[in-house]
């Protein structure tokens, strides 16, 4: 134990010098830069007037120094418009995780190693020359003995254990930088770090990424639009990765998908509603879908790799976006700025008529566009960072939301410059609030009511007697006489029954009005059933009021 404790410290020091090593070359030269009488004395070709970097850039490249963890932490960052500034952002944007290929022999004996065996006794043949590499893991290609082609993915060795060092030691500065530096608290690095640790050891275990493969296997069964590669679980470990092999070409190869006589337009559509039903009925979507994770294969199915990143939505989350929807197609400010402080869990806002105001300058930069020219992810984007300027609190998962719509949204006009992301968006959003106010949701909200009225009516006196028990076994006694329990349970009863039909009626105008707006126009039904609700509304508060009198 002393042995891996003394280990570990040296392995820390080391990789904390190594740290500082970079910082402090690239400040220095950053310090050179942003002085020019310095400058021109110094003979260095980085310190020629023409290499001068700005501090973004400087950042950029101190971090592609630093590795992958530190990548990582970079690219995430970068979808982060509440901690960094837009500038920085963009440099950010830039980072790319490339990592030197480890050798073959070292790869194909991990994989022995995690099989439990000779790869001769698993796969009839074996591609020994590696198809990607990432900073993480290597991929292969091999057919197996029943003679289906997959694709091999395995981890890095001890590459665990030196992201672990070096999430240990970002926990540290952002723990001392707030310490050192208070006012920098408002930016909750520290929390940042730590939803950072938790991504990042997801991703390294691959039993998530398999998980998260059946999951959406299991959501698009009946879809014939979709392809998900199967996960081969009797060779899959945390460190291997076996699945179904998917032949197609990028989405942004157009020339190669028209030799395939593919329908790119209707791969843009298929493709934005795939993930749009992940993000809007499932809550649950592929967080990096770009073109090296998609693939268009024939019959325009479109097919999914890499789940190692996913997003997981909250049902405000959700309807947050369905009704942000429904505000840019009503181009109404109002119901943009209430569905902005909703995704904020904010009750009562103070400047709630200056948010109003930003967001009605947001809707008239795109009032006079066409549909299909709006840029619904462009369009989130500003609106959020007007939610930022104002201090208000986004949930973290929601920017990876951000990022998915609009990578998805780039796919999609790049093969059909004439499609429209916010189209498809409404059809989802009119499902997700049409069975918010529907019938059997309705019923199911009254069921709950009707039943937490009952339980209280029935455990009221028990619990009663329960806190005069209490009462009397304390200092203070409290003489409490309850002469007629009937008649408190009776008044418990009309009081439930005026709330549940207080809402029967409430969910029914709301359902009705709703449909009235955004129905059929020629459907008078749902206008003759808004008038009777409203009408019994009235009488029944009426009769309500002259009974207290």
């Amino acid at each position: 134990m002393i042995f891996f404790r003394a280990k570990l410290f040296f392995l820390q020091l080391f990789r904390f010098l190594d740290i500082l090593g970079v910082v402090i070359r690239h400040a220095m030269r950053e310090w050179i830069n942003s002085r020019s009488w310095l400058r021109r004395n110094v003979r260095s070709k980085e310190y020629n007037p023409k290499a001068v970097r700005n501090t973004p850039e400087r950042l950029r490249m101190a971090i592609e120094e630093l590795g992958p963890t530190f990548i990582k932490f970079g690219q995430i960052l970068a979808d982060r418009p509440d901690l960094i500034s837009d500038n920085l952002r963009k440099e950010l944007k830039k980072l790319q995780a490339t990592a030197k290929p480890m050798s073959d022999t070292l790869a194909i004996n991990l994989i022995e190693k995690e099989l439990g065996g000779s790869i001769d006794d698993v796969f009839e043949s074996f591609e020994k020359e590696h198809l990607a590499s990432a900073s993480i893991g290597q991929t292969y290609i091999a057919t197996l003995k029943k003679g289906e082609k997959v694709v091999i993915k395995i981890q890095r060795p001890n590459i665990e254990d030196k992201i672990k060092l070096d999430l240990l030691l970002m926990d540290f500065l952002a723990k001392w930088t707030v310490k050192r530096y208070p006012e920098l608290a408002v930016i909750d690095i520290v929390n940042v770090v730590s939803e950072f640790n938790e991504i990042i050891f997801k991703e390294l275990n691959y039993l998530n990424e398999a998980s998260n493969m059946m999951r959406f296997n299991d959501m698009f069964k009946s879809d014939d639009r979709v392809k998900i590669p199967e996960v081969y679980h009797e060779f899959t470990t945390k460190r291997l990765l076996v699945m179904e092999f998917i032949k197609g070409v990028p989405p942004d190869r157009l020339d190669q998908m028209k030799e395939m006589g593919i329908n790119t337009s209707l791969v843009a559509k298929s493709g934005a509603d795939i993930i749009l039903t992940m993000i809007l009925k499932h809550g649950f979507f592929h967080a990096d879908p770009h073109a090296g994770n998609l693939f268009i294969m024939e019959n325009n199915v479109i097919g999914f790799i890499d789940f190692g990143m996913v997003g997981n939505l909250k049902q405000r989350h959700i309807n947050f976006m369905a009704e942000f929807t429904m505000g840019i197609m009503k181009k109404d400010p109002k119901s943009l700025a209430k569905a902005l402080l909703k995704l904020s869990d904010v009750r009562y806002f103070a400047q709630m008529e200056e948010l109003e105001f930003e967001m009605e300058k947001v809707l008239q930069r795109y009032a006079f566009l066409p549909v299909a020219k709006i840029n619904i992810g462009e369009m989130l984007q500003e609106s959020i960072n007007v939610v930022v300027k104002y201090h208000l609190h986004i949930p973290s998962s929601f920017f990876t939301l951000l990022k998915a719509i609009a990578t998805i949204e780039k796919f999609a006009v790049n093969l059909d410059p004439d499609m429209a992301l916010v189209s498809v968006m409404h059809k989802h959003a009119f499902q997700i609030l049409t069975n918010r106010y529907g019938l059997k949701t309705i019923a199911g909200n009254l069921y709950h009511a009707v039943g937490d009225y009952i339980s209280l009516i029935r455990d009221l006196p028990g619990e009663v007697n329960e806190i005069l028990y209490k009462v009397k076994e304390g200092k203070l006694v409290h003489e409490i006489h309850l002469q007629d329990q009937q008649f408190i349970q009776q008044s418990f009863s009309k009081i439930g029954y005026r709330i549940g039909l207080a809402l029967i009626l409430g969910f029914v105008i709301i359902g009705s009005a709703f449909s009235w707006v955004y129905g059929d126009a020629n459907n008078k039904m749902d206008e003759i059933i808004f008038v009777v609700a409203s009408f019994m509304s009235i009488i029944t508060g009426a009769r309500w009021m002259l009974k207290a009198r």
